[in-house]
């Protein structure tokens, strides 16, 4: 179905930002939600599709996924998701990489997840460049909304030991740490002498790896951290006033133990993947009651499967186990919606139904958060691009 002019009639809203509307429809014109209300009228050439009884939620956004990098069959040796050759790679581009005809997709949209944010993986202490795609779609530059969406880096386990086994630096915290400093400091020095040469008229040499971590330093793009323990979370924090640059925290596992300080600083938490075992020490604290406390403490919470660690089809399992934990199911849906947006700087056009955003809505015959539920409709900016009767 293409993307025409369609009126979703007399369902149960989810709005997430306006409450819970009875009864009511939505309007969507070339791909925007144009009105919502009870009863609105429409032309002849608007396609009505009745929703009466069924319950609609925006589209679902995984905020760090490694979609289409980590490819569903294929082995290990394929991925294209760490540069595991030098710790600083952050001129690395996921767009390069991503292969759209991942079948990850197809589930993405099955379970209702129409936005995604792709990152490098965490072997490196600086990754790459992320992106924010839709599921929908077979060539990755349409599929694109905003590129780059943040510079990935790492703390912990994951580049410290890859490197170890290589005989290289880092092979502790410390040295995570120092090299971090050691490349903003020269991506520093870099840009105050291209600043010059630019001022002067004169030619300059360009270096990528600076390049890309310029927009970090400008406070364009925020630095978004793989990080677990506490004491990672506060070195990341320590190196982001050091040199006045944004971040958001990827995975926060035990962001519980410094809920207080996270909260106060406002940095948002991707928490998860949340329905994994404990497979490595970073994870030994993870707990739904952690994640909870850090709900109840004000800081700015939105789930992660960090696909394929767990299928992208279970996002909405995490915010099911999650209110079922202790979190208000309208704040648990909320946190695979607008904070998720929040989270990846699109609030104000995902992640909510509301006038002027982007028409991403799915149709579901029961709670979304009930895994009895069926997702019957899938609409990805517009067009209607799964349906079930």
């Amino acid at each position: 179905m293409s993307k025409k002019s369609i009126l979703l009639r007399g369902g149960t809203l989810f709005t997430i930002t306006q409450g819970i509307l009875e009864k009511s429809d939505i309007l969507v014109e070339d791909g925007i939600i144009k009105d919502i209300g009870e009863g609105l009228s429409i032309s002849n050439d608007v396609k009505v599709v009745d929703v009466t009884g069924c319950m609609v939620t925006p589209g679902f956004i995984d905020p760090h996924t490694h979609i289409g990098l980590i490819e569903e069959g294929y082995p290990e040796d394929e991925e294209s998701v760490n540069e595991a050759t030098n710790p600083i790679t952050p001129h690395l581009r996921v767009i390069d990489a991503i292969n759209p005809y991942d079948r990850a997709f197809d589930d993405a949209l099955l379970g209702g997840v129409t936005t995604v944010q792709v990152l490098p993986g965490s072997a490196n202490v600086l990754g790459g460049q992320g992106a924010i795609i839709k599921t929908y779609g077979k060539i990755i530059d349409r599929m694109v909304r905003k590129f780059p969406s943040g510079m990935k880096a790492a703390f912990g386990e994951n580049p410290k030991n890859l490197y170890r086994k290589k005989d290289r630096s880092p092979a502790t915290r410390m040295a995570v740490a120092a090299i971090l400093r050691e490349a903003l400091m020269s991506a520093q020095d870099y840009g105050r002498k291209k600043t010059e040469a630019e001022r002067e008229g004169k030619t300059f040499d360009r270096d990528m790896k600076r390049e890309a971590l310029l927009p970090v330093l400008n406070q364009e793009l925020p630095l978004r951290i793989h990080a677990h323990r506490a004491d990672d979370i506060l070195t990341a924090i320590r190196i982001a006033d050091e040199f006045n640059i944004k971040i958001t925290l990827e995975h926060g596992t035990e962001g519980d133990k410094i809920a207080d300080l996270l909260a106060e600083r406002q940095i948002p938490v991707a928490y998860g993947p949340a329905i994994t075992s404990r497979s490595k020490l970073e994870l030994q604290n993870r707990s739904w009651e952690g994640a909870v406390k850090q709900f109840r403490q004000g800081v700015h919470l939105c789930f992660t499967t960090d696909h394929p660690v767990v299928p992208i089809n279970h996002l909405v399992l995490h915010a099911s186990l999650a209110a079922s934990a202790g979190i208000p199911p309208n704040d648990a849906l909320a946190s695979i919606t607008i904070k998720a947006a929040e989270h990846i700087g699109m609030e104000d056009q995902l992640g909510s139904i509301d006038r002027g955003k982007v028409a991403d809505l799915l149709v579901w015959d029961g709670d979304p958060l009930n895994y009895m539920s069926h997702l019957l409709i899938v609409i990805v900016e517009g067009e209607v691009v799964i349906r079930r009767d």
